[in-house]
């Protein structure tokens, strides 16, 4: 193990003995149970309210996407979480035989919530849009002509103008102070927020190139991460009891060296960002299971196999939220038993063949050891698309869904047809 991994072993285990996060602070006579659904808030009037003027006409999208990420702050109600929209409502038309981004309600700001869950139904208690160091909304769209796809308008004709600020948010954290931790796919990212949801700085990969950002950015993140398949960068995030750690997992295999590799690869990377130093500290291989015997209606197809969160359990053991659309599983694995190849060659994109290129795990590498903690697709009545979990109790998991703004397809008027896919939120006990 290398230094840096022992560094990071270290100060997790010191951790160890912090109470669980998300877990009350004295144990609730009765475990939370049942399910609850959100319901639907016009986007405009949502927005509005904490950015006024900003959406002149949400097409009939409700508010949604808030499956992306949950938190629940360590002493907090078991009914209580934090919670992230994603970039916001976005879809694909084809035009010209060609496949478009669209953004149907470009001037969405991705926005934090925190939720209250009771009698079956999500309310929004607070609503914080995430802004720049000058208040300005970030936006959802993409940052940089050539590395992501370029935005449209809903009926994929006009084409929209790149945002250096915009970010594709997935992850989420509160710290114990208030501030906010975030992780986005764009990037891939993390973005240090205060209180008000405004940026801090934002840590890039090395050689992002993004000009006229509206607040501080560092490149501190490995180059390699520029390999990110596109919309498939950071996703889940996770923070060690002490406060200390940040744990950030990229959605999908690297496109090291290229696209076709992703789409076989089993390998994907989590990676441990030391908060005081705003660097990465190690950084370990997931591999994931194969899709065939996980997801069988998907056998063929890879690249359906994601991680969508991380939730720590203690100093060195995480919960990690593994899924096609349709099945997922929750597994624990333990960081002091993998390798740490942080700086090493397979950070190294001339390295050949690559981590993902690899058929399985490189000689002389121990992946994540993966335990099964939970079958959700054995759980009556989850939704697809479970994105967002956390621990309500040390016994009791909440998960969430992505719903994606609800959308579906738009009508000749140019206002939404709803999928009917509401955002519900799942409390699931985990096996004693």
């Amino acid at each position: 193990m290398s230094r840096s991994a022992l560094r990071t072993a270290a100060a997790l285990a010191a951790a160890a003995a912090v109470a669980v996060p998300g877990a009350a602070s004295a144990h609730p006579r009765h475990e939370p149970a049942g399910s609850a659904v959100l319901p639907r808030v016009p986007l405009k009037a949502f927005q509005n309210r904490v950015l006024p003027g900003t959406i002149a006409d949400d097409r009939g999208v409700a508010l949604g996407g808030i499956g992306s990420d949950l938190f629940h702050e360590p002493g907090a109600p078991a009914d209580e979480f934090w919670a992230i929209t994603d970039r916001g409502p976005n879809g694909t038309v084809t035009v010209d035989g060609e496949d478009r981004t669209t953004f149907p309600v470009a001037s969405f700001d991705p926005t934090i919530v925190q939720l209250k869950v009771r009698g079956g139904r999500i309310s929004v208690r607070r609503a914080i849009p995430i802004t720049g160091a000058h208040g300005r909304p970030v936006t959802g769209l993409p940052n940089v002509e050539g590395r992501e796809d370029a935005p449209y308008s809903v009926d994929g004709r006009t084409r929209l103008a790149y945002d250096p600020d915009g970010i594709d948010s997935e992850g989420l954290v509160r710290t114990r102070n208030g501030e906010f931790w975030v992780a986005e796919e764009y990037g891939p990212s993390l973005l240090h927020l205060d209180a008000r949801g405004r940026v801090i700085e934002r840590f890039v990969p090395k050689g992002w190139k993004a000009r006229g950002v509206g607040y501080p950015v560092r490149d501190t993140l490995p180059a390699i991460l520029n390999a990110r398949t596109y919309n498939r960068g950071f996703e889940g995030l996770t923070v060690s009891p002490d406060g200390r750690t940040l744990l950030a997992a990229v959605q999908s295999p690297l496109s090291n060296p290229d696209k076709k590799t992703y789409k076989a690869s089993r390998n994907t990377r989590i990676f441990a960002f030391d908060v005081r130093r705003g660097t990465v500290s190690a950084e370990y291989v997931y591999r994931f299971e194969d899709v065939c015997s996980f997801d069988p209606a998907s056998c063929g197809s890879q690249n359906e196999m994601k991680i969508s969160a991380l939730t720590a359990l203690d100093g060195r053991r995480v919960l990690v939220d593994e899924r096609t659309d349709k099945v997922a599983r929750v597994y624990t694995v333990d960081l002091r038993a993998a390798t740490d190849i942080a700086g090493s060659a397979w950070d190294d994109p001339a390295t050949a063949p690559s981590l993902e290129k690899s058929a399985d795990v490189p000689a002389g590498v121990a992946a994540l050891p993966k335990t099964l903690a939970v079958d959700l697709a054995k759980v009556a009545g989850l939704p697809g698309k479970i994105e967002g979990m956390a621990l309500a109790t040390p016994r009791t998991l909440a998960v969430i869904n992505d719903n994606d703004f609800g959308l579906g397809t738009f009508g000749a008027d140019g206002r939404l047809v709803d999928s009917g896919v509401p955002t519900s939120l799942h409390y699931v006990p985990l096996p004693r």
